[in-house]
């Protein structure tokens, strides 16, 4: 008697801490941040016209997924000619993001201009992983200061968004 309690005492053990341990991502998507939703973009800095390459953005925040549009002006080459564009390109990402107190972490990858998924081509692909610290905000206006840069960038709200949580 004692034999078959431990045996299944041992075998009901792994069982039960496979059941207790596992379970399933939600099925639908998070709802984010109420104070990023929205389109925003990145306010004109009177210092890029005088820089070798200056990137401008545009973020799209709906629910926990966020889209960016990256409007880049180069002086220098540093691509293949027919990359380069006469120093004009936009490049484009999306994933998701979390706000964490003063931090904005972005997780995404870039895509093709439709969002969906860039394998080669011109300019940067795989991952899009930024991070900014959020120096100040208001309902209209937020100063953000990107980590790995450390510059400083002011985007300005140009429509709210309400967040529909959608099936994944």
């Amino acid at each position: 008697m004692k034999l078959i309690l431990k045996y299944t005492l041992l075998l009901s053990t792994p069982l039960l801490m496979l059941l207790t341990s596992c379970r399933f991502n939600p099925n639908m998507q998070g709802e984010g941040s109420p104070s990023l939703q929205g389109e925003w973009v990145e306010a004109h800095q009177n210092y890029q016209d005088s820089l070798i390459q200056y990137t401008s953005s545009r973020f799209t925040f709906t629910c926990d997924s966020f889209y960016v549009e990256l409007n880049t002006k180069a002086k220098a080459n540093y691509f293949d000619d027919h990359c380069f564009n006469s120093g004009q390109w936009k490049e484009y990402a999306k994933g998701n993001y979390v706000l964490s107190n003063d931090t904005l972490y972005l997780v995404g990858t870039f895509t093709k201009a439709n969002y969906k998924q860039k394998l080669d081509g011109c300019y940067r692909i795989g991952q899009y992983l930024p991070t900014y610290l959020v120096k100040s905000s208001s309902p209209e206006k937020i100063e953000l200061i990107n980590l790995q840069e450390g510059n400083s960038v002011i985007i300005d709200l140009k429509k709210r968004l309400t967040c529909t949580p959608k099936p994944l």
